[in-house]
């Protein structure tokens, strides 16, 4: 996800790119933001690289937020917009750009993060899997049938539905945004990261798979995992 972030007011513009940055460190997003100060700085940025996402002040000196999304309309239909506003009689014009939504001000984490939240799955959703490099070969395995992931000294290792494993050299942090960011997958353990739906029982020291695996579970951290776990569950039943 890579955001352009717009706004003449300073305070206001800090203010916002802190919580983007405290969003991106919570989860660990791959993500880049750009902050401008005016519109023309930003379409001058925008013609050399592609943002995924504008936020976009409504009222600013010399070319406003609207216009703005105007000339990049003109040439990029699949970012999306986000304006932001003191007053949502903007809201109607905001229908002629395709913006996704428009925030009030001031700008607030309750508001701004479900809608991060939402944008960056719907950037993953067409990548319904991993795409694993395996020795020389690429290698795409699907989340549903990833069981869990397990890391030993340099290499992780994919165990999968089927009893396969497919062994990969890197680190957990290279994988571990892709997966902790679907609702399905846990990181019970420094070593492991589990998916909930290949899962059939949780206990505070370990989580047991349907295919009988048993996988250590961090006490220090199992309050909070079991509450996640149990969300999500319930979540499925309903």
């Amino acid at each position: 996800m890579y955001i352009a972030l717009c706004d003449d007011k300073k305070e206001e513009l800090e203010q916002i790119h802190e919580m983007i940055c405290a969003w991106k460190n919570e989860y660990n997003i791959p993500l880049r933001c750009k902050t401008f100060r005016s519109a023309a700085e930003l379409l001058d940025a925008a013609e050399k690289e592609p943002f995924t996402l504008y936020l976009l002040d409504v009222m600013m000196p010399g070319t406003n937020g609207l216009d703005a999304a105007k000339e990049i309309r003109e040439k990029d239909n699949t970012a999306e917009i986000v304006f932001i506003t003191s007053s949502p009689e903007f809201a109607y014009e905001s229908y002629g750009v395709h913006a996704l939504d428009y925030l009030l001000k001031p700008v607030r984490p309750e508001i701004l993060y479900p809608l991060l939240d939402r944008l960056f799955r719907k950037e993953q959703k067409p990548k319904e899997g991993l795409t694993l490099k395996v020795g020389t070969t690429l290698t795409r395995i699907r989340f549903s049938d990833l069981v869990y992931v397990e890391v030993i000294g340099k290499h992780l290792y994919f165990n999968l539905s089927d009893g396969t494993v497919r062994k990969v050299y890197g680190t957990m942090k290279e994988y571990a945004p892709q997966l902790i960011h679907r609702p399905e997958f846990i990181q019970i353990h420094r070593s492991y990261i589990v998916n909930v739906f290949q899962t059939a029982e949780l206990t505070s020291s370990e989580v047991r798979t349907f295919s009988g695996k048993s996988l250590p579970v961090s006490r220090l951290h199992y309050p909070e995992i079991q509450k996640k776990y149990m969300k999500l569950l319930f979540e499925k039943e309903n």
